[in-house]
């Protein structure tokens, strides 16, 4: 299908704003899981999951507005995602974590199989989007290996 590098730049941005929220919700369940947690699991949390996430949203937050900008694009609003209920455990939240950020790394994995990636986007979008990958690729698996460890 043909499209113009408007269009094309502006799929690529709207797929890396939908990667950078799930992002942002995983972000939020692992806030929220972390106020639930006992000290010590709460500080394994921190350091397996919780900076690798917030560097996932960082980079996915400046790669969207730097594109944005190179190519003088309409951006939208990241807004907070909804505060998840207090009757959830921590558990609970951990797992929905691992979700987002699995969803977000598939997104990100189809972004950079994307051909118009290669045709409108540039090198800094390219590198932007792996950085992103890496900071959140090991996140499911860390989160799921914390929920085992959780269990016992």
């Amino acid at each position: 299908m043909a499209y113009t590098n408007l269009e094309g730049r502006e799929g690529l941005l709207e797929a890396l704003a939908e990667s950078t929220e799930l992002i942002g919700a995983a972000l939020e369940y692992l806030g929220a899981a972390h106020e639930r947690l006992d000290d010590q699991s709460a500080e394994r949390l921190e350091e397996q999951l919780f900076g690798s996430v917030q560097r996932a949203y960082a980079g996915a937050r400046k790669a969207y507005a730097a594109f944005a900008s190179r190519h003088s694009l309409a951006t939208r609003d990241f807004d907070p995602p909804a505060v998840p209920p207090g009757s959830l455990k921590a558990a609970d939240l951990i797992e929905m974590a691992a979700n987002e950020a699995e969803g977000a790394d598939e997104m990100l994995s189809g972004l950079q199989d994307d051909q118009r990636l290669i045709e409108v986007g540039d090198v800094e979008l390219r590198s932007g989007v792996a950085d992103v990958r890496k900071a959140i690729g090991g996140v499911p698996d860390r989160a799921r290996e914390m929920l085992r460890m959780l269990g016992r």
